[in-house]
């Protein structure tokens, strides 16, 4: 009940975007808006997110992990409500929407982020590994049946899930209150001098693969949601295709990618140096789909294609996740991982508007562009993260990667 607690937290997250992705284009048509101001409801979330997270992430390293998780999740269900009572009640609702969704994603800083370091809190070793990759995969099952969800809850009136919000952040929340239990913390937590002092002592160790990690994370979900943003509009324009049978076919490649974060994520344990070359392979099975992606415009075969990507994509999250998880000691794990969550959330939040844009100038150079980014991503992975395997049994620390001496060079 825990891990199903836990797993809620990230999901609640996922939500906010994939749920809206299939209603779109409808939205665009009831308020009159262009592709880009549409584009920007999926973008002002993710920026209000980025922005908040590492101030959430700090603060849940000085309390505790619930103190911002369940606040957090009543300011993503009232940020929903907010949306859709907008929609349903006022003249022109697009600005009162966009308060909503920047409410939403406040409130979404402080949901998966610190799911992720609460899961570093509670487990440890191989078991940390497995937790993580449930976690990745719950985020990953959200991406998959969020689409059909806001395709069902749009048969309804177009605005229905943002009313759907609360209702899931509620069960969230109740479980969050009753099953999961943190540890008390012994010592009181240092001032804001020494934390940060012990923040830059962590980025100048270990900054230089870190960032890198930050980097790679961020790419999976800019190419991901772009990816979705191009397909949502492509069903729709050439194929005609509406309702739940489009969130079905949203979900297709999402589903691969949720099933091999879980597989990835029971697999990896502390491995090192198998994550590094699964994130190496991961990128390269990408790179080698958004290039082929080109010559397939047929809904079949590129349906197809785009799922090998969706493995690659379930190959690296969960392998970055464990690196990062395991990269600093308890008292700043959470301004660590929400670092990470805040960059994932900026990768998310420029991928619709620049898809939009790419898809205006290009097909091919869309395809390409995307192609070329994921292939200098993943040999800068190859380059900048150098592992070295040792027993992790023989030495122990408060980072992950002391005992297992990773460096960069």
């Amino acid at each position: 009940m825990t891990i199903l607690a836990i797993g809620s937290i990230p999901l609640i997250l996922v939500l906010g975007n994939s749920m809206l992705i299939p209603v779109l284009p409808k939205m665009k048509s009831e308020l009159d808006i262009s592709q880009f101001q549409v584009s920007l409801i999926i973008t002002v979330f993710s920026v209000g997110a980025a922005i908040s997270i590492p101030v959430l992430g700090y603060l849940s390293d000085r309390f505790t992990r619930k103190a911002v998780i369940i606040p957090a999740l009543i300011a993503y269900g009232t940020g929903g409500l907010l949306a859709g009572a907008a929609a349903a009640w006022f003249k022109d609702p697009y600005m009162w929407i966009m308060a909503g969704r920047v409410l939403q994603g406040i409130g979404a800083a402080g949901t998966a982020p610190i799911a992720m370091a609460l899961t570093g809190d509670l487990f440890k070793g191989g078991q940390q590994s497995r937790v993580l990759g449930l976690v990745e995969a719950s985020n990953g099952f959200g991406k998959v049946v969020s689409p059909i969800i806001g395709s069902l809850l749009a048969l309804l009136f177009w605005y229905a899930a943002f009313f759907a919000f609360p209702v899931f952040c509620l069960l969230s929340i109740l479980l969050t209150i009753f099953f999961i239990h943190e540890k008390k913390k012994k010592k009181e937590p240092p001032p804001v001098g020494t934390y940060v002092k012990g923040l830059f002592s962590v980025f100048k160790q270990e900054g230089r693969w870190l960032f890198t990690a930050y980097l790679a994370g961020a790419t999976c979900l800019f190419t991901l949601f772009g990816i979705l943003f191009y397909i949502s509009d492509v069903l729709e324009k050439t194929y005609h295709t509406d309702g739940v049978l489009k969130g079905g076919i949203l979900a297709i490649p999402l589903l691969f990618m949720t099933i091999t974060s879980y597989v990835t994520g029971s697999k990896i344990g502390k491995k090192m140096p198998l994550m590094k070359k699964l994130i190496v392979i991961g990128f390269i099975l990408m790179t080698v789909s958004f290039a082929t992606l080109v010559f397939f415009e047929k809904l079949i075969p590129f349906i197809a294609i785009l799922a090998i990507s969706s493995i690659g994509t379930g190959l690296v999250l969960p392998c970055v996740n464990s690196f990062i998880t395991g990269s600093v000691e308890t008292t700043r794990r959470g301004f660590v991982t929400s670092l990470y969550g805040s960059v994932r959330f900026l990768g998310v939040a420029i991928g619709p508007p620049i898809y939009g844009w790419l898809m205006e100038w290009s097909r091919a150079g869309m395809f390409l562009s995307t192609a070329s980014l994921t292939l200098f991503v993943g040999l800068l992975c190859m380059v900048m993260i150098h592992v070295k395997n040792e027993n992790p049994s023989t030495k122990m620390g408060g980072s992950l990667f002391k005992p297992l001496e990773l460096k960069t060079e």
